[in-house]
């Protein structure tokens, strides 16, 4: 039975490096390293995330990363780790999809599968998530 859970997370730190940029002045590669405090069905307050970037301009780009979660789902002690695929365009909002890497669960959330979504919004400090799951 799949288990539907909501709440919001916070960026505690960002830190980016710029990495490469095309000669041409097209895309500009970049590596992030995040920590996150999630609340409500996950709470994780303190989440090690690492992203590869892409920006394809000024104001449009991809991402892709892996975010480990240590902490508690809905009420279930465990860790589990997400592979996270996320894009943004002229408004600047983060569409993010993320799903649970197969075999990352560990104590009772071992065995762990599911998928979820969030929008981040340029200068919103909470952004909502929405994840499925089944255990």
């Amino acid at each position: 039975m799949t288990t539907h859970t909501t709440g919001h997370f916070t960026y505690a730190d960002w830190k980016e490096t710029a990495l490469e940029e095309a000669p041409d002045g097209g895309a500009k590669l970049a590596q992030a390293v995040v920590t996150n405090a999630f609340s409500g069905g996950i709470e994780a307050p303190r989440t090690s995330c690492d992203y590869a970037i892409t920006y394809l301009s000024e104001k449009t780009g991809v991402c892709c990363g892996y975010e480990l979660l240590t902490g508690t789902l809905d009420g279930r002690a465990g860790s589990f780790v997400v592979l996270q695929h996320g894009s943004w365009g002229e408004d600047a909002t983060v569409h993010c999809t993320f799903e649970v890497v197969p075999g990352s669960g560990t104590g009772e959330l071992t065995g762990l599968t599911g998928s979820g979504t969030f929008a981040a919004v340029r200068g919103e400090t909470e952004i909502p998530y929405s994840f499925d799951y089944t255990l």
